[in-house]
């Protein structure tokens, strides 16, 4: 779903290149309670042979309504004329308030009771400003279903739209998933209007550890490369610190910690090292713990690198490292050490390049 976009014939070229060639099983294309964006779904779903679920959108929130000069009726008004004629010309309908979490509870009864009358079978709860906490979405979540779907004797698919203003993003979809929505709207590492929608990678890495079926036993071990290919067709950079996939998620140099690890590795024990400094192991997402050497670092940390790199750990190159990694301000590269390593003319040395 792209916000604030406006649609027309153009602006749907790319979404039929993008429905003609999608493989991931989603079919939803965004639009305003307009017909002249509804219309084109309409003709894509009919030159590609997909079904499509036509997402149409608009603001609920008495912030919203005040800055439009829109009524409670206008909005009433449009929702049954858009979804209506979304129905008439062989759409599927997801009806999506944007600001939901801002608007009043009378209200969003009122357009969901009236959305799912005129044939829609898809609502959407949206955080369009990233302004509401877990405890709100669960109240909200709740009030839909209860106040909302239950009554109507219709099944009814409840979503959850958020975005990260307040870094709430995880944590709200989470908590939409708990309280009852089937479904989470999300994009690969987080990309989205200001600061970004749920995190896709963060919700698979999240659902996965807490064991939710299905999701547990999907094989992430390619999440990094998946995100990595988003970032750079995108232009969007992953941080160094993300989490899980950023460069530095399982890297330490740090004296105490990168000890633990190094006794859990001679160990031969994998899941110790992964979970002694992590609450995330490193190996379900094809990734392992990394000890670097750095000015905190202790010589156990030199030690595991020499050992890992296949050169000896003799006391003298360690303490040359060692000495040399003290004196820096920051964790030292691989090259820097292999100069050190050259000093002593380990024979090695140059077939490591």
């Amino acid at each position: 779903m792209s916000e604030g976009r406006t649609l027309g014939p153009e602006a749907f070229k790319p979404d039929l290149r993008l429905e003609q060639r999608s493989r991931c099983g989603i079919r939803a294309c965004g639009s305003r309670t307009h017909e002249n964006d509804i219309r084109p779904v309409a003709e894509i779903q009919d030159k590609v042979g997909i079904p499509i679920e036509v997402a149409t959108f608009i603001g609920s929130s008495p912030i919203r309504r005040y800055a439009e000069d829109w009524s409670g009726d206008f909005l009433l008004r449009t929702t049954e004329s858009s979804v209506k004629f979304a129905r008439s010309i062989g759409l599927e309908v997801m009806y999506v308030t944007e600001d939901t979490t801002r608007c009043d509870p009378e209200t969003v009864k009122r357009l969901y009771k009236t959305a799912i009358e005129c044939g829609a079978r898809a609502i959407v709860v949206c955080d369009t400003c990233g302004h509401v906490t877990p405890a709100g979405v669960t109240a909200l979540i709740r009030f839909v279903i209860d106040e909302v779907v239950k009554p109507s004797g219709e099944q009814i698919r409840v979503d959850w739209h958020g975005h990260c203003d307040r870094g709430l993003a995880v944590a709200n979809s989470l908590a939409a998933l708990a309280a009852g929505a089937e479904c989470v709207h999300a994009c690969a590492i987080g990309i989205g209007e200001r600061v970004g929608n749920t995190q896709t990678d963060q919700m698979l890495v999240n659902l996965k550890l807490m064991g939710i079926s299905p999701w547990e036993d999907q094989d992430l071990t390619s999440l990094k490369e998946y995100c990595e290919t988003v970032s750079h067709a995108t232009g969007v950079p992953i941080p160094k610190n993300y989490p899980v996939v950023g460069d530095d998620a399982f890297r330490t140099a740090t004296g105490v910690h990168a000890a633990a690890v190094i006794k859990a590795f001679r160990k031969k024990d994998v899941e110790l090292a992964n979970t002694v400094y992590s609450g995330v192991p490193s190996h379900y997402f094809g990734m392992e713990q990394i000890i670097e050497i750095g000015p905190m670092s202790g010589k156990s940390n030199v030690i595991f690198w020499l050992e890992r790199k296949g050169f000896p750990a003799d006391e003298a190159t360690v303490d040359r490292i060692f000495q040399k990694a003290k004196q820096s301000n920051r964790t030292l590269l691989d090259h820097e050490i292999m100069e050190c390593l050259a000093r002593d003319s380990h024979p090695s040395v140059a077939s490591a390049d």
